[in-house]
């Protein structure tokens, strides 16, 4: 479509010349002799570009220039007049005219003009249109996010941070260290390493105070902003509120215990009574299982109960990336170290600096990565790719890994020297085939957390559905039961979940089979029923549920078992 172009002048000839030369080039052009007559023609229209005459007979055309101010137009308006006045120049510049000309105005004078007020339009039009797109963006994100500049200026912020912080617009250009200071300066701190390290960080459930509101509990996320040609701007907050996933966490920790690890067999209480003893000892740790065991969790739980709770928990897939690239995540590197090395980096042992640093994968890094790890066992220090000054590593490492490194010890593949550094106290997680009394509290347990994700609250399992988890081999352990838990909930419409709603594997195992208990009843002893019972006060069909057996079955157990009650 051709821009449109209104020419105001209350000569008709000019107006006609104007027109001739503007419609010649390629444009389309609308005229008016009045201002009255030029509002009649931007009501009607989208104009592009306006060219206007000073004077309009009684009227003053740089009139038009608030008009076009007060609509929010975005069209270029040229004023042109026979008598130029320097004081009139500069008054038409200050109400926001795009150029100020005066006559005669020359055809190649008008169509220059008029290219530059069509250009320029274009790029205002896209740099407003990306702005609604940014603003839309960021008041449909439930996160609060505050912009910063290199000096801590607040640039702009969402309508979710102006909720979380109880903030106002007259903050914007005001310093971050004047405004955000009811997170015992978290907030300010988050900002200023990523502005001062140049990599994000991120700080795990701080507590956000108000006066006028309850305490909530946010991670911080601070990343370094740069424009496409890698000026440094400053930098962008994020804040997620987790507050019902913590107060949903309290509750589980109170009702499970040992940092979220659920559980209550005799395999994981031994587990738990060895991380309890561990976590006071500086010593590396090597947690050993099957994929899907929670070893990670354990060694959150390491972090956790030590004297470094209070320092970063950094953790590494060492199997998730190439070689070269895991000695840059591992320990850094400076400023032209390779190629694409356009800036020095911290690596994570830096960032794990008065804190825990958790090697997932071990048995998966090549013999060079070995060796490199070998030396900061051995001699606590490392080296930055590219830099032979050696920094300390004041940290503790948790390793752990599914494969069998004596087995890869003996074929060559992996140090006997760093096995032997890693394996000082090692920790089995046992699988769940295991640890099957477990699957019942695990179970309800996921059915809690994604009870409150999907806002399913009362969701249920029905028995026929437990005994398929409970008879099911599980070789993908406490991972594959919470995917198949969250799988449930997402295909399931009613408030209860049965083996219709289980993955395939789970409803395959179930299909032609009579509904006894003869797995599930394996798997329950007289403490795990009792406790059961006690949960449910003494409700036999609850309990049932709860452990995954049948009515018929926990009379038989009780009477088994000796649980009998005066009442029975």
């Amino acid at each position: 479509m051709k821009p449109l172009i209104l020419v105001i002048d209350d000569e008709e000839s000019l107006r006609y010349t104007f027109k001739k030369f503007l419609t010649n080039a390629g444009y389309d052009v609308e005229v008016a002799a009045s201002l009255d007559e030029a509002l009649a023609q931007i009501d009607k229209k989208h104009i592009d570009m306006i060219f206007t005459d000073i004077v309009l007979g009684w009227q003053n055309g740089l009139d038009i220039l608030g008009i076009v101010g007060e609509r929010r137009l975005t069209c270029p308006v040229v004023i042109f007049t026979g008598a130029p006045d320097l004081n009139t120049a500069a008054e038409a510049v200050r109400l926001g005219a795009f150029d100020y000309l005066s006559k005669p105005v020359l055809e190649n004078t008008l169509l220059r003009l008029a290219d530059r007020g069509i250009k320029h339009k274009k790029i205002v039009d896209e740099k407003e249109l990306f702005r609604i797109h940014i603003e839309a963006i960021f008041s449909s994100v439930k996160d609060g996010i505050i912009a910063v500049d290199p000096a801590l200026k607040i640039i702009a912020m969402n309508d979710a941070n102006r909720k979380f912080c109880g903030c106002t617009d007259n903050m914007l250009g005001r310093p971050l260290t004047e405004s955000f200071m009811r997170c015992q300066g978290r907030c300010l701190a988050a900002v200023q390493q990523a502005i001062e390290t140049k990599v994000p960080a991120e700080f795990l459930r701080v507590e956000c105070m108000r006066d006028d509101a309850p305490p909530r509990i946010v991670t911080l996320t601070a990343s370094p902003l740069e424009d496409g040609s890698g000026s440094f701007l400053g930098a962008v907050l994020v804040k997620r509120d987790e507050t019902r996933l913590a107060v949903l966490e309290r509750r589980l920790a109170e009702q499970t215990g040992a940092h979220g690890m659920v559980g209550d067999s005799n395999e994981i209480r031994e587990v738990l009574s060895l991380l309890e003893s561990l976590a006071q000892v500086e010593t590396t740790v090597l947690i050993l299982g099957e994929s899907g065991t929670g070893k990670e969790l354990a060694a959150q739980a390491l972090h956790f109960l030590s004297p470094r709770k209070n320092g970063p928990f950094v953790k590494v897939n060492c199997a998730a990336l190439p070689d070269d690239l895991l000695a840059s995540e591992l320990f850094g590197h400076v400023k032209g170290a390779f190629t694409g090395a356009i800036s020095d980096r911290i690596g994570r042992f830096q960032q794990a600096s008065g804190g825990t640093i958790f090697l997932d994968e071990i048995g998966d890094i090549s013999a060079r990565m070995q060796l490199s790890l070998l030396r900061v066992l051995q001699e606590k220090e490392f080296e930055r790719v590219g830099e032979s000054q050696p920094l300390k590593a004041d940290l503790r490492i948790i390793a752990a890994t599914n494969r069998d490194l004596r087995e890869k010890v003996k074929a060559g593949e992996f140090r006997e020297d760093l096995f032997y550094r890693l394996n000082v106290i090692p920790v089995r997680m046992p699988s769940l085939r295991e640890r099957k009394a477990d699957i019942p509290l695990l179970t309800h347990h996921f059915i809690r957390e994604f009870a409150l994700k999907f806002d399913k609250s009362g969701t249920d399992l029905s028995d026929d559905a437990m005994r398929a988890l409970m008879e099911y081999a599980w070789p993908g352990n406490v991972r594959e039961l919470r995917h198949a838990i969250e799988h449930a909930f997402v295909v399931t419409r009613d408030s209860t979940i049965t083996i219709s709603s289980l993955p395939g594997e789970l409803r395959l195992l179930a299909t032609g089979k009579e509904a006894d208990d003869a797995s599930a009843d394996s798997g329950i002893n007289a403490a795990t029923l009792s406790r059961a019972l006690e949960q449910c006060s003494w409700n036999k069909a609850k309990a049932a549920r709860l452990v995954g057996i049948s009515r018929r079955t926990i009379y038989r157990k009780i009477k088994e078992f000796g649980l009998e009650t005066d009442s029975d």
